[in-house]
C-alpha cells in the first residue's frame, strides 16, 4: 500500500519523485519497437479501437486538438488529415525517444504542416486556458504519476464545449475473459518482449500497471471530479480496453 510520498510503478511501490524516471526508462528503451510491439501484443485490434476513438472525438476541419502522451503518432496522422491546413495538432509525450520517433514516422509520411511537437508533461501542460478542441490521451494515463493532477491539468486547457477522450486498458467485464487476459499479461507478453525488442521486463511492467489503472468506473469519477461533464464510457473487446469521454462547460 502506497502513502503520500509514494506510489506505484507497476507492482512495486516507489518514492513519488523516482516513478517518472523509472517510466521514462521503460519508454525510453522500448521506443524504436513500440509499433511492432502494438501489433503483436493486440494482434492489431489497438487499430480498431484508436479508429474508434477518433469517430468518437468530433474532430472538424479547423479544429486545435492535443494528442497528449501521442508517443509514435497514430492518432495525430489521423487528426492530422481531418483538421487540414486551417487546423492544428500537437502531439505531446513526456518521453523524447517516443517523441522522435513519432516526429521521424510522422515526416516520413509526408506529415509536416499542420503538427507540432511538444515535450510535456501532463501533470503541468504547458498550454494556455481554453485552448483545445478535443484532447486525447491513448494508453498514457496510467504512466502518469498523479492521474487526478493530470486530468485537472487537461481539464483546464479545453475550450469550453470541448471533449477529452482516455483509451486506456480497462477491467473485463467477463471473469472467463479476465483470467485468460491475465494469463496471456504475465506468461506470453514478456516473452514477446524478450524475442521483439529484448526488454522482457519493461513489458512486465506495461502489464503490471494495467492492473493498477483505476476501473471503468473509478476514472469516470475522477473525470467529473476534474471538472468535465456528461462523462461516459465505452469498452471495447469485452472491457480490456475502455474509452471514457467528458465534456467542459
Amino acid at each position: 500500500m502506497s502513502d503520500d510520498k509514494t506510489t506505484h510503478f507497476g507492482f512495486k511501490t516507489v518514492p513519488i519523485a523516482e516513478k517518472s524516471r523509472h517510466v521514462g526508462q521503460v519508454f525510453h528503451s522500448v521506443a524504436q519497437k513500440y509499433d511492432v510491439m502494438n501489433d503483436l501484443m493486440s494482434m492489431g485490434i489497438h487499430r480498431l479501437w484508436k479508429r474508434y476513438t477518433i469517430e468518437m472525438s468530433g474532430a472538424r476541419p479547423g479544429q486545435t486538438i492535443l494528442d497528449l502522451a501521442g508517443g509514435t503518432g497514430d492518432l495525430t496522422m489521423k487528426f492530422s488529415r481531418i483538421v487540414g491546413d486551417t487546423g492544428k495538432v500537437f502531439l505531446a509525450d513526456i518521453n523524447s525517444s517516443m517523441l522522435n520517433v513519432g516526429r521521424d514516422k510522422l515526416l516520413d509520411h509526408g506529415y509536416a504542416g499542420n503538427i507540432e511537437y511538444v515535450q510535456a508533461n501532463a501533470e503541468n501542460l504547458p498550454f494556455a486556458d481554453n485552448t483545445f478542441d478535443c484532447i486525447t490521451i491513448a494508453f498514457g494515463l496510467r504512466n502518469v504519476t498523479d492521474k487526478q493532477k493530470a486530468l485537472e491539468s487537461m481539464t483546464r486547457v479545453l475550450k469550453p464545449g470541448g471533449r477529452l477522450l482516455v483509451l486506456e486498458f480497462s477491467k473485463p467485464v467477463n471473469p472467463g475473459l479476465e483470467k485468460v487476459y491475465d494469463r496471456y499479461s504475465f506468461s506470453v507478453l514478456p516473452v514477446i518482449g524478450k524475442l521483439v525488442a529484448n526488454d522482457a521486463d519493461s513489458y512486465r511492467y506495461l502489464a503490471e500497471s494495467i492492473r493498477m489503472h483505476p476501473d471503468q468506473n473509478t476514472l469516470k469519477h475522477m473525470m467529473r471530479k476534474a471538472g468535465l461533464d456528461r462523462v461516459d464510457y465505452h469498452n471495447l473487446t469485452g472491457g480490456i480496453v475502455a474509452l471514457h469521454r467528458g465534456f467542459k462547460y
